[in-house]
């Protein structure tokens, strides 16, 4: 465990745009997050060079604990349609070493000013519906349903739901 206690002090995590010297712990805290319980497919082993096409530098948003990821937020436009231009579809994952420790408030804290700076008035994700613990955070962050794609997925032996989830951009 990182911290003393499982507490970081905010003013030790920086918030930053990724950068091509990520690429390792990005990929270590993919590998350590992703799994059934919370996302609809596996992650296949990406060499660095596939992890940075699909995740270039400055896609993400870093937080920084003495030097290294803790976690990250990921965002871009959900399509290539001008019309769309307003929306970032986001996701998120912090390393299992610092969950809990306020870093996903921090980042979506910092996702929020990054999209109003860049003009973007709209943010939405996906939750699987198993994943009670990601819906609740969430909703405290200012989500909330937009939709439901029921049975979407089969996971673990059992049908599961796709939750949409959007927040205004204020």
């Amino acid at each position: 465990m990182h911290g003393e206690g499982n507490k970081v002090l905010a003013e030790e995590i920086w918030i930053r745009l990724s950068e091509l010297r990520d690429a390792g712990d990005l990929m270590e805290i993919d590998a350590r997050v992703w799994n059934e319980a919370n996302t609809p497919g596996t992650l296949a082993d990406k060499t660095k060079e596939q992890y940075l096409q699909q995740s270039p530098p400055g896609s993400q948003l870093v937080a920084e604990i003495g030097g290294r990821a803790a976690g990250y937020i990921g965002f871009a436009h959900p399509t290539g349609l001008e019309s769309n231009r307003h929306v970032y579809e986001i996701n998120i994952a912090i390393h299992p070493d610092y969950q809990r420790m306020g870093i996903g408030r921090k980042l979506m804290a910092a996702m929020k000013e990054k999209a109003k700076a860049d003009g973007v008035r709209k943010l939405s994700l996906r939750v699987l519906g198993t994943n009670q613990a990601a819906k609740a955070f969430y909703e405290q962050c200012g989500f909330r349903v937009q939709g439901v794609l029921p049975e979407e997925f089969w996971l673990g032996g059992r049908f599961v739901d796709d939750i949409l989830m959007w927040c205004p951009v204020n």
